[in-house]
């Protein structure tokens, strides 16, 4: 299983654009073979910061994702004027624990 960790510092005035671009985006992840979910977060200490927490089967959905049109065109906006900053992490998930192990 594989973790995809999105980062970033919105400009305060564009974060409503991001999270619009966001929601535009997410019926095509479900047409992407070995997407699981998407999850979006906030900082309650740091204004504009957010995370967004994408879990995947295999690499190469991911690989399949960063390919998308239209998922590139959002990469460009938000390099340009949405985001001050950002980051992605790509991890393997080594294992797994949960209240029921």
């Amino acid at each position: 299983m594989i973790a995809v960790l999105f980062e970033a510092d919105a400009v305060p005035k564009h974060q409503a654009r991001y999270l619009q671009l966001a929601g535009e985006l997410r019926p095509e992840l479900d047409n992407v073979k070995g997407f699981i979910s998407i999850e979006r977060f906030q900082s309650l200490s740091t204004q504009g910061k957010i995370l967004s927490l994408s879990w995947w089967e295999k690499e190469e959905a991911v690989l399949e994702w960063k390919k998308n049109m239209r998922h590139q065109a959002a990469q460009k906006e938000g390099q340009k004027t949405i985001f001050s900053h950002y980051r992605i992490r790509v991890a393997n998930v080594l294992r797994e624990y949960s209240s029921g192990n």
